[in-house]
């Protein structure tokens, strides 16, 4: 019974999501389904404004430009099964940035400028924690360099050492006392 549960779950969500891609075209061009030169547009009670760009079929242009493309590249990352999938927050990171600056800023002169900096900053978090994993997968699996049965067996080559030392120190009290008689 669980299983089959979790398979009806599996199938639900799977569905929903493969819909939500299937419609993207839609919510991308929905900007040209709105009323042209309207100034507010109501949609089930809710009243959106052209919030400065003059119209709301513009407002809607830039604020679908930038949710269809995050939304997918969100999915993607979501169901990604490769070792590099992280690096996919950072176009996640640019469009979540100019979704932002769409929404706050409203002044279509200023839409796409500055949101490079704050990439930036996430790209120099992400880029070495990418390159640390991919580094990792590839001297384990391509190299055949298993850093754990390396670490195991320098600490075995350092008690020996220190075993050897010891023997060392002990033939030359031997030495010294043998020496005394």
């Amino acid at each position: 019974m669980s299983k089959k549960s979790t398979i009806k779950k599996r199938f639900i969500i799977e569905g929903a999501i493969a819909l939500l891609i299937a419609i993207t075209p839609i919510l991308f061009y929905f900007y040209k389904y709105l009323p042209p030169n309207a100034t507010s547009w109501t949609f089930l009670g809710i009243t959106f404004t052209e919030n400065n760009f003059g119209e709301v079929s513009l407002a809607f242009y830039y604020y679908f430009g930038k949710l269809v493309p995050l939304l997918l590249l969100v999915i993607w990352f979501i169901t990604s099964k490769n070792w590099w999938y992280h690096a996919i927050l950072i176009p996640i990171a640019m469009y979540s940035f100019q979704l932002f600056s769409a929404l706050n800023y409203a002044n279509s002169e200023r839409i796409d400028e500055n949101e490079i900096l704050y990439v930036i900053a996430v790209t120099m978090v992400v880029v070495p924690i990418v390159y640390f994993i991919r580094l990792k997968l590839v001297d384990k699996h391509v190299h055949g360099i298993d850093l754990d049965a390396m670490d195991t067996e320098l600490q075995i080559l350092k008690e020996k050492e220190e075993l050897r030392k010891e023997r060392e120190k002990l033939e030359q009290r031997q030495k010294t006392a043998s020496k005394k008689m």
